[in-house]
């Protein structure tokens, strides 16, 4: 079933089956006069459309139990959506690990798989990691490849529409790198590539801290932060895809580098790793000074970054993730800061998924897909115009 175009011949008759397959969908079963009573379609026309629907996989009888059989003598037909009619992948490349969720079309979780990579390994190692992840996780799931029917990916970086990154700093080798067409060489399916804070915005609206709100910003905060926003629950991408870089703002009048802002001996903070930043704040939480003075910097230069984007985009809640979400302290400044620059301060919260949100955002870019072909849902968040 694909989307529907006003050309199709079929098109009434793939209306009815995703009229259908949403009602199937919303309960654990249903019989035909439900179904018929739920949609408002002829009785004739519902069961011409199951029939079909089951021919496809998609729908299945649900067999009635024994004993009500008995008391009532044969009772009503039921039948429910068949879930495990096909799966979903979602994938997140990152500088530190790579990971993987597995779920069925209704996007229950059905397994999760993570690997560590090293932050200066090459393109084509950080994706055989991601192959031997994706390929543990299906292994252990008793799932086939085939059964895929939509990968959602999320990188680091600027993502043009056919998943070529553009732009992508953080991870060696990957800028102007054909992600999406290197990944559907291992599937089968659609494969759908995406920022990593645009997915964690997106997981963080399905299943986390701001489900109760369309419009939110989420900010991925690390040496470099990033920020994803859903904008009337579309996700917002911007004209080039780079809405959100908020980590290049140093560059608009805010010179001072994240190595000079975290140095604590005057000279800029070499390497600059997750691991040596790591150390910066454990340091201040035991009391050094000219940490706690770095760290205080560091903040500062968030609670600004972040200004900038609610004050252009006046959303409804922050979401603060990333490593940077555990920083002591991180969230009362925010607040305050924010009180202080916007004329209606966000309700900031830290994220609520944690480091799952990226791959749980990327696994909603599939279900999104599979949602788009299957049940002709209009205007789902991650669709992209």
């Amino acid at each position: 079933m694909g989307r529907l175009t006003g050309g199709d011949p079929s098109l009434l008759r793939r209306i009815n089956s995703a009229v259908v397959l949403h009602a199937l969908r919303g309960v654990e079963c249903a019989t035909l006069t439900e179904i018929t009573r739920v949609t408002g379609l002829s009785r004739p026309t519902v069961e011409g459309v199951v029939e079909g629907l089951m021919g496809a996989g998609l729908v299945v009888e649900v067999a009635a139990e024994e004993g009500v059989a008995r008391r009532q003598g044969r009772p009503a037909r039921r039948y429910r959506f068949r879930a495990e009619a096909g799966h979903l992948l979602g994938l997140e490349v990152g500088p530190h690990r790579v990971a993987a969720v597995l779920s069925d079309l209704d996007g229950s979780v059905l397994g999760t798989a993570e690997r560590e990579v090293d932050e200066t390994a090459c393109a084509d190692e950080r994706l055989e990691r991601l192959r031997l992840t994706v390929a543990d996780l299906l292994r252990r799931s008793g799932i086939g490849h085939d059964s895929l029917r939509a990968v959602g990916a999320a990188t680091p970086g600027i993502v043009e529409a056919d998943g070529t990154v553009r732009l992508g700093t953080a991870l060696p080798g990957w800028t102007g790198l054909a992600l999406g067409d290197r990944l559907r060489r291992s599937f089968k399916c659609p494969v759908l590539v995406e920022n990593d804070a645009n997915t964690a915005a997106v997981g963080e609206h399905w299943k986390g801290a701001a489900t109760d709100s369309d419009d939110l910003v989420f900010v991925l905060a690390g040496l470099s932060p990033g920020a994803g926003s859903l904008i009337g629950g579309r996700l917002h991408r911007g004209f080039g895809g780079a809405a959100g870089e908020i980590g290049a703002l140093h560059l608009l009048g805010r010179e001072v580098t994240p190595e000079s802002l975290l140095s604590t001996t005057g000279e800029p903070l070499h390497p600059l790793d997750e691991q040596a930043v790591t150390d910066v704040f454990a340091h201040a939480r035991e009391g050094d000074e000219r940490a706690a003075a770095a760290v205080e910097r560091f903040i500062r230069r968030l609670v600004h970054d972040v200004a900038a984007l609610v004050l252009a985009l006046d959303p409804e809640v922050v979401v603060i993730g990333g490593w940077a979400a555990g920083l002591d302290g991180v969230l009362e400044p925010l607040r305050r800061e924010l009180a202080r620059y916007c004329l209606r301060p966000p309700r900031v919260t830290l994220s609520a998924l944690g480091e799952a949100a990226i791959a749980t955002g990327a696994l909603r870019l599939a279900l999104d897909h599979v949602e788009e072909e299957l049940f002709a849902v209009e205007g789902t968040v991650t669709a992209r115009r």
